[in-house]
């Protein structure tokens, strides 16, 4: 059995990675896509938390959420997101019974600093290039580097080749 213990903080800032079953690459169809975002509402308006970043590709979530000062829970959000995202789909089931649309898991790290956050933005955000989806991020339109942009976080030709941020960093 894994010994893995996560590490919950209050108000923390954490980067995570969500990846479907087998990586079927099922994320990026419209209707999911819509599914998605009505579940993200959904959960956040029982569970507050603030999305920094995200990115939706065939096959996984990259994001970075905010959670409030006084919760440290994403697992609740996370299971709840899974849960609503999967009612109504049709899929085969596991032996356990469950749907077999996300893996059981999801990985996660707290943010330690502003350096540690602007680096898995920028993960984030230069995903779609790195997996050869599109040249640019300005040219893929499942995430959020339009709003970054628009927050002037960005420059809209950042990232046609790979920022020297996130060189060596590898959460797939």
């Amino acid at each position: 059995m894994s010994e893995y213990r996560r590490l919950y903080r209050k108000g923390g800032w954490y980067f995570f990675t969500v990846i479907t079953y087998n990586r079927e690459k099922i994320l990026t169809q419209p209707a999911n896509i819509t599914r998605l975002r009505h579940v993200f509402h959904l959960v956040k308006d029982n569970y507050p938390f603030y999305i920094d970043g995200i990115v939706i590709l065939s096959d996984h979530i990259h994001c970075i959420w905010r959670l409030p000062v006084e919760d440290d829970n994403f697992s609740i959000r996370w299971k709840l997101i899974k849960r609503y995202f999967s009612i109504g789909v049709n899929t085969p089931v596991t032996e356990r019974g469950e749907k077999k649309i996300w893996q059981r898991r999801f990985w996660e790290h707290l943010l330690r600093n502003e350096k540690d956050w602007q680096a898995h933005m920028d993960y984030i955000h230069y995903n779609p290039v790195k997996h050869g989806y599109v040249k640019s991020p300005k040219d893929w339109h499942h995430g959020s580097f339009h709003s970054a942009v628009k927050r002037g976080l960005y420059e809209e030709d950042w990232g046609a080749s790979e920022p020297c941020s996130i060189q060596g960093m590898d959460f797939e």
